[in-house]
């Protein structure tokens, strides 16, 4: 039996208080996440290493009074670094090689508290928006074992859901909070870039596309912890705006009658299932009925030519992440190294040249200056998170035709760009049909949030994305507390009992 039977009736804050209030101590609430870790992780493949000892540890000394002391926490498995441990980044390569040092996002979150006992499953290099990585396996879908969790931050996401632990940390390049968030029913805020530290290893993560923080049942927690872990850091490459009070008093906050954009368009094209449409319209009802102005308006942008400049940039990054690689282990990487799609897109980030790099980052950044005027009339865009409910298990994966042909591409130099070309264009744009909305948003660098309004007929959770603009988390801290009260979700939760 659970030390704390109770465990996952609470939220990160809530567990805090109880510590704080010494109802319960930190070792008690570790060993209630670990016997949840124990009984429900072989389902999931959520936690792909645990830390158990070391956090044993540290529950057993004095801990850092910050706003979640004592309460459990689970580190994605890309970007943030622990002394001692492993950072895999989903790739077999790396899957033994200890880290020196803490990353500064990681001294953030032990200052908050935190006790982090494991870390979870990612795809390799946070490149799909699905965690199937071929180094770790599958991360299943705690509302359907058959499905996706989604990605890359699909362990941390089906941790929380299942209630393992209430806070978890993700990344998000391309919607990699978000698309989780909707796949597994959690709430999940992508920050403004340059609002969360990503030093002392990297400067700019995927161009600035790419930005930590974490993902939660409650508003509230998502808000202490951006509290705890935002700011400047020495020799950071951008700041973002000031935030003019503490994100947590913006969660009790009425937000005010906004102006909201709303659409159902695919911002980077493909079709949006019945469903997802269905989540919007049932939001925008809950919307009218708060008192928000609801406008239909998109920004006026290329999708196809965004995507197109967006996978390029994603290739040079694809091609430099393998250099990294082959540094970090003294050798020339190999294509036997990573998995054939990883491989296959890092030869056409080789393969381009730097004006046509230069030129897609021009592109975007012509484009970010057309959204922020849209935003000049607006104060909050709403989307469908995703463009389908969660797949099943390997359905975005490449089929075996496309992956003899992109293993082909890794044993052959000549016509190798082509090759890729003809293999990766299809594979993305089924990817972009998954996820038409999230990826413009780490262009621009707004904050952008998945929150868990709507549920299938199936019984699958359906997120709604709502956009806010450059530095203003806030607004969006609090219609997300106005929407948590007038459709609380935190009670609904998957059935774990046949587990």
């Amino acid at each position: 039996m659970s030390p704390f039977p109770d465990y996952d009736a609470y939220d990160a804050l809530g567990l805090a208080e109880l510590v704080r209030t010494r109802q319960v101590t930190p070792a008690e609430l570790l060993e209630a996440a670990i016997a949840r870790a124990d009984r429900l992780n072989p389902a999931l493949n959520a936690i792909i290493y645990r830390m158990d000892e070391s956090a044993r540890g540290a529950a057993a000394r004095p801990l850092p009074d910050g706003p979640f002391a004592g309460v459990p926490f689970l580190l994605k498995d890309l970007l943030s670094t622990v002394a001692g441990h492993p950072t895999s980044h989903g790739t077999k390569t790396l899957r033994g090689v200890a880290w020196p040092h803490d990353s500064e996002l990681v001294r953030r979150f032990k200052a908050s508290g935190v006790v982090i006992f494991g870390k979870t499953n990612t795809p390799e290099f946070g490149l799909t928006p699905f965690t199937e990585p071929e180094a770790f396996g599958p991360t299943r879908n705690p509302w359907d074992l058959r499905r996706t969790a989604g990605g890359s931050s699909g362990g941390s996401a089906a941790a929380v859901a299942a209630g393992i632990v209430p806070v978890a940390s993700g990344g998000d390049g391309g919607g990699s909070i978000r698309i989780p968030a909707a796949c597994c029913g959690v709430f999940g805020l992508k920050p403004t870039r340059g609002r969360t530290p990503t030093g002392p290893d990297m400067g700019e993560v995927w161009s600035g596309f790419a930005i930590e923080h974490v993902v939660t049942r409650s508003v509230r927690d998502s808000a202490a912890m951006l509290d705890a872990i935002s700011g400047a850091e020495v020799g950071a490459p951008y700041a973002c705006p000031p935030q003019a009070r503490p994100f947590l008093a913006e969660v009790a906050t009425p937000p005010g009658r906004l102006r909201i954009a709303f659409t159902t368009r695919p911002l980077w094209g493909g079709r949006v299932h019945p469903d997802n449409v269905a989540g919007l319209e049932t939001t925008l009802r809950l919307l009218q009925s708060l008192g928000h102005d609801l406008v239909e308006a998109v920004p006026a942008i290329d999708g196809e030519a965004e995507a197109i400049a967006f996978m390029t940039i994603i290739a040079a990054e694809t091609a430099s992440e393998i250099q990294t690689v082959g540094r970090i282990l003294d050798r020339k990487p190999a294509a036997a190294d990573f998995e054939p799609s990883t491989w296959a897109l890092g030869m056409l980030g080789r393969a381009m040249s730097a004006s046509a790099y230069a030129s897609a980052r021009r592109q975007l950044q012509l484009d970010s200056r057309e959204v922020a005027r849209f935003f000049e009339r607006f104060d909050v865009l709403l989307t469908p998170t995703l463009g389908a409910p969660p797949p099943v298990i390997g359905a975005l994966q490449p089929t075996p035709a496309q992956r003899r042909a992109l293993q082909a591409v890794g044993r052959t130099n000549a016509g190798a760009l082509l090759n890729a070309l003809g293999v990766i264009k299809p594979l993305a744009k089924q990817t972009f049909e998954f996820i038409p909305y999230t990826p413009l948003f780490n262009v621009t660098g707004q904050p952008a949030m998945s929150v868990p309004l709507h549920w299938n007929a199936a019984g699958l959770p359906i997120g709604m994305q709502f956009v806010g603009r450059f530095g203003d988390e806030a607004t969006l801290f609090r219609l997300a507390g106005q929407l948590e009260k007038a459709r609380p979700w935190a009670g609904r939760r998957p059935d774990l009992t046949a587990w």
